[in-house]
């Protein structure tokens, strides 16, 4: 591990598992209400229904907690699995397949019960000490962050796959609207390629609204805000945002509440790279 903790993300705590126990209170409330047809709905995740992306949440918080994850399943002849965290993910999500509903919930509540008070209660030193994190090598509270956005994911991916929209603000969405930003210099300099000097815009629009600035210089990065006008606007709501930057299948029918500005051609390249996620 590095002794130099200038590079770690500095991550409010507070304000981090507020945002966790916001999504795992709504996760709850959700699934808590869906019929045993519905848990096993499918959702716009390849080979897994509803059931699955909550085995999922639980799995890495089990994980997390110190249980031994089981073993990881013959993943060759299962085509969504293509990298070894999907191997990881793919082992949790059969262990729990044959739980019912009931027993899903209970194991939901005390893990999430738990996971929770041990977050309250972790030192300042803790929180911001290096960690894995699937963004590679960061601070825990890094990790934390990243957790709030996979679990709100997981939670519109089921919303989506049941017709019960919902969710769209709050601290859980400002969270991981907070993680997604981070990754919007490696969407326009990167993946997009967009030549220095290039200002762009991501206007998001609802409740959790907010502008993502990008400042493409020696390399692209996130500013607050632009010294002048941006050369490319993407405006779009809250939730189309989430669903196309997490490379969800059901991204193309939210592409078209996507508006552009300024440089056309560049906004509609940004869009087609917007998808940045594993």
């Amino acid at each position: 591990m590095s002794d130099d903790k200038r590079l770690l993300s500095s991550i409010p705590q507070d304000r981090t598992v507020d945002a966790l126990e916001s999504v795992w209170a709504s996760v709850r409330a959700l699934v808590g209400g869906l019929t045993d047809r519905q848990w096993h709905e499918p959702t716009a995740l390849p080979g897994w229904n509803v059931q699955a992306n909550v085995s999922h949440i639980l799995g890495t918080e089990a994980m997390l907690d110190g249980e031994t994850p089981p073993p990881a399943p013959d993943t060759a002849s299962i085509a969504h699995v293509r990298n070894e965290i999907g191997s990881f993910n793919e082992a949790w999500v059969e262990s729990m397949a044959r739980l019912t509903p009931d027993e899903m919930l209970e194991r939901f509540d005390t893990l999430t019960d738990k996971r929770i008070r041990t977050l309250r209660a972790m030192s300042e030193a803790d929180w911001n000490a290096e960690s894995f994190t699937p963004a590679g090598p960061d601070s825990y509270g890094r990790f934390m962050q990243i957790r709030a956005f996979d679990c709100w994911m997981h939670e519109q991916d089921i919303r989506a796959a049941v017709d019960l929209p919902g969710h769209d603000a709050g601290p859980a969405v400002d969270t991981s609207l907070d993680e997604m930003t981070t990754a919007m210099g490696f969407v326009v300099g990167k993946k997009t390629a967009a030549p220095r000097g290039t200002k762009v815009t991501i206007s998001l629009t609802g409740p959790a609204g907010r502008d993502i600035h990008v400042v493409v210089g020696d390399r692209a990065m996130v500013a607050d805000e632009l010294d002048g006008p941006a050369t490319a606007t993407l405006t779009m709501p809250v939730i189309a945002f989430s669903r196309i930057a997490g490379g969800r299948r059901d991204a193309a029918s939210f592409r078209s509440l996507v508006e552009f500005s300024g440089d056309l051609d560049l906004g509609r390249e940004i869009l087609e790279n917007l998808s940045y996620t594993i």
